[in-house]
């Protein structure tokens, strides 16, 4: 049985084209479209509901040095109100999932998780906790918007006061409001654009939405739903758990060595990614030059050899052609190497380029 988010009736309302996802039941677009929903959030605004998304909290007197243990990033000179992304690796070096921790406070953290592993996150913290410390699943009590886009800070500040915005990139504001609604506001984003996301009550979120999106009316902003999400995080090469990484990838394989403390006394899975050496095979950024769009799961070639798998793939309407991301071997990583792939029987030719494909001019 498929979750709905606080916002459901609102994107039926707005014409949403439902789907599930991640166990949720969510818009994959608007009337709009995706091409015009994906514009909107290059060029002006877009609003998502990210609420699917899962929240635990990190509590007590040894909440850290779980955190530093579970996680393959170092946490341990996190300020109050500030962000860091970072695997959570199983044994074996493979990823368990992606996700962001805020320091709220010494000894309190909140962490945002993927929706699809909301639940097997939250086991594998339990399963992996020690000493004093509390883990809660507090998902349902949230919801999450996301506003991002050129004109995103814009709108915001039609609604809010310039010190509740977080100045900085990967910060966020606790207990402060918008619109007259209690929120946390936070700045990580996951289009490549600037922006914001919105933690609040789930009860108020349809309150929220209509708030942001009265607000935004002049800037040009419009709902945006999953379709749109998927081929901006592309363009910006953003890693999807599921795609680019799963129990079976390693982060330095998917490419997030920066999110790795190999320096760290310990974590889950230091071990073997020591073991393991330097990652045999690497995720690269593909654009497409023959005819065709390569999607996921699809054979890469190196003339007849076989080097790796297509990760994720789709045609990006700002950029104006098709990309696609790939675990390849890493020794055919280089760019300006020229390569095939394999759809449905037919080889469309690519070459490999550096990542990420967009970047915004700041």
């Amino acid at each position: 049985m498929e979750r709905k988010t606080p916002l459901y009736e609102a994107h039926v309302e707005a014409g949403g084209k439902i789907v599930p996802f991640g166990g949720y039941l969510l818009p994959v677009q608007y009337k709009e479209g995706v091409i015009k929903e994906h514009m909107a959030v290059r060029t002006r605004a877009g609003l998502f509901d990210v609420s699917h998304m899962g929240e635990i909290l990190c509590q007590g007197k040894d909440a850290l040095a779980n955190l530093q243990m579970m996680l393959t990033n170092n946490f341990d000179d996190l300020t109050d109100g500030q962000a860091r992304y970072s695997p959570m690796c199983n044994e074996q070096g493979g990823t368990v999932d992606d996700l962001i921790v805020y320091k709220k406070a010494d000894e309190d953290y909140f962490i945002v998780v993927n929706a699809a592993n909301r639940d097997k996150d939250y086991q594998w913290m339990l399963d992996h906790q020690f000493g004093e410390v509390t883990f809660t699943d507090v998902s349902d009590q949230y919801a999450q918007l996301a506003l991002q886009g050129p004109k995103a800070m814009e709108i915001l500040r039609k609604v809010t006061a310039e010190e509740n915005i977080p100045k900085k990139y990967y910060h966020a504001v606790f207990d402060t409001e918008a619109a007259g609604i209690h929120c946390v506001i936070s700045k990580t984003g996951y289009t490549g654009e600037d922006g914001v996301e919105l933690y609040l009550d789930s009860k108020r979120a349809e309150e929220m939405w209509d708030a942001l999106l009265a607000a935004g009316e002049e800037e040009g902003l419009i709902p945006c739903g999953l379709g749109a999400r998927d081929t901006l995080r592309m363009e910006a090469a953003m890693p999807l758990y599921g795609h680019e990484m799963d129990d079976q990838v390693t982060p330095l394989e998917a490419g997030l060595g920066f999110a790795v403390k190999m320096g760290k006394e310990d974590f889950i899975g230091k071990r073997a990614l020591e073991e393991k050496g330097g990652p045999a095979r690497k995720r690269i950024g593909l654009r497409v030059t023959g005819r065709g769009i390569i999607r996921e799961h699809q054979d890469v070639y190196l003339g007849d050899r076989l080097i790796g798998r297509t990760t994720s793939g789709t045609h990006c309407p700002y950029l104006g052609c098709p990309v696609a991301m790939a675990l390849v071997d890493a020794d055919c990583t280089e760019p300006g190497t020229k390569v095939e792939a394999d759809v449905r029987g037919r080889r469309v030719e690519a070459e490999i380029v550096s990542l990420p494909f967009y970047k915004r001019s700041k």
